[in-house]
């Protein structure tokens, strides 16, 4: 039962996403309106009988006053019922609450409109986003990868990667061992396999390339490497077609080839010790998310690898659902993975390790590796991981080797957005390195397309290709 003092709490507070103020219930097609919205959000009470300025005055309360609340409210669809609670003051008149929990049966909407609660305002979904929020309350009972695979048979699947996740899984105790290495036993353990059908999810897990190429678009990895800072030029560019373990490898092997090597001092040993710039585990982690998350119901979308001069980006086609942000995804959360089937087959394999920390493991190995947060970006239709280094490291290696006396002379146009000039270079460089030789490891340079120049002759200027 609600008491006075809890209300005096309550209005203490201010109007927030869980509360509305109302002074009296002539104000009840408002006020059912932000029940709504709070049905589409975390749930909230209506408090009338409550000036502007937070005086609690109350008024006079009926049978019939009731009733017409609970009229309003029931133009509600779908119906619901939030609790009507009476509340007396001193000098006889009386306050009217109204509770309601989060709707089980989102999206709700009041005579035709759904609304959603953003701050202490009421804010009208618009037609994408009611249609999201319906999608992910279908999406426990029916969603792309548990649909049946029509036309696939367990013949058109990689039966040795089957095999190997289903070893994985016992090794790690994730799973027991069923006796049998018939597959469609196995994929029925892993359950991929319903009422005889093949689902789409053990496609997208263990699909044969030549299949997934001609018969599922989306089952496509794109890896590039660009020159500079944006997209307009690239130094490799492939794309390739497969199930999610083979794209994970070709993903991974193109990272050993393209990733930057930061070189450092061990304490006590005295001995260069070269790392990734970026943590391996954290971007296995960052690819394994996007294959667990991405929409696969989009038949032109994929997942995208992205190495640049100043950062690395993993892409993945979808938006963020359950009403998770890039802020919330770096604290506690629970797993919501828009494909938990996908997932728990990564899990069991041991691709992904825990429940809801994908993201927070991400953080915490970058952060130990000197480097920035990760970014999450979720715009145009997919979301993005960044990754970004502290500072410019140059390549060992692009195409072909690239000397210690060439990665010196790329750190020092690292210095400078607007270009050098020969004599700023061999100044930044020391005695170490005549003119002659700068000129011949900037020329070799601009050939691997590490280096550009611009201008004539001594008013030429060197920067970073």
């Amino acid at each position: 039962m609600i008491s006075l003092s809890d209300i005096a709490s309550w209005v203490r507070g201010g109007e927030s996403e869980t509360l509305e103020l109302k002074r009296t219930t002539g104000e009840r097609r408002e006020a059912a309106r932000t029940i709504c919205a709070m049905l589409n959000h975390r749930g909230g009470r209506v408090i009338f009988g409550v000036e502007p300025d937070g005086r609690i005055v109350g008024q006079m309360v009926s049978d019939r006053t009731v009733e017409e609340v609970a009229q309003e409210l029931g133009e509600i669809e779908p119906p619901t019922f939030p609790s009507l609670e009476r509340v007396n003051l001193p000098d006889g008149r009386q306050l009217l609450v109204v509770t309601a929990q989060p709707g089980s049966g989102q999206p709700y909407s009041h005579r035709g409109h759904a609304y959603r609660r953003v701050g202490n305002t009421s804010r009208q979904l618009s037609r994408a986003e009611y249609n999201r929020i319906l999608l992910e309350r279908l999406h426990g009972d029916q969603r792309w990868e548990n649909q049946p695979a029509t036309g696939w048979s367990v013949a058109d699947l990689d039966g040795v990667e089957i095999t190997r996740t289903l070893e994985e899984s016992i090794r790690r105790g994730r799973a027991d061992d069923p006796g049998t290495r018939d597959a469609a036993e196995m994929l029925r353990g892993f359950g991929l396999l319903k009422d005889g059908e093949l689902l789409r999810a053990a496609v997208v897990l263990f699909g044969r390339a030549e299949r997934i190429e001609a018969e599922l678009p989306q089952g496509l990895l794109r890896v590039a490497r660009f020159r500079g800072t944006d997209k307009t030029e690239f130094l490799d560019n492939r794309q390739f077609h497969g199930n999610a373990f083979d794209l994970l490898l070709k993903a991974e092997r193109f990272l050993r080839e393209y990733l930057p090597v930061a070189g450092r001092i061990q304490p006590n040993v005295f001995e260069r010790i070269d790392d990734p710039l970026y943590p391996p585990v954290a971007l296995r982690e960052a690819l394994a998310n996007a294959f667990c998350h991405r929409d696969y119901s989009i038949g032109g979308g994929s997942i995208s690898l992205g190495v640049y001069d100043d950062r690395l980006e993993i892409s993945s086609t979808g938006t963020l659902h359950f009403g998770l942000t890039p802020a919330a995804l770096y604290l506690p959360h629970e797993s919501l993975p828009w494909n938990p089937l996908i997932a728990r087959v990564f899990y069991r394999r041991g691709v992904i390790e825990a429940w809801g920390r994908g993201t927070i493991k991400m953080e915490e190995l970058s952060v130990r590796a000197g480097l920035p947060s990760p970014e999450i970006i979720e715009a145009a239709g997919c979301v993005t991981v960044r990754f970004s280094p502290t500072r410019y490291v140059p390549p060992l290696r692009v195409a072909q080797n690239v000397t210690e006396r060439q990665q010196r002379v790329l750190a020092v146009l690292s210095m400078s957005a607007e270009g050098m000039a020969l004599r700023e270079v061999c100044r930044a460089l020391g005695n170490t390195i005549n003119e002659r030789q700068v000129r011949v490891e900037l020329a070799a340079l601009r050939v691997l397309g590490l280096a550009s120049s611009s201008g004539h002759g001594a008013g030429s200027r060197w920067r970073l290709g």
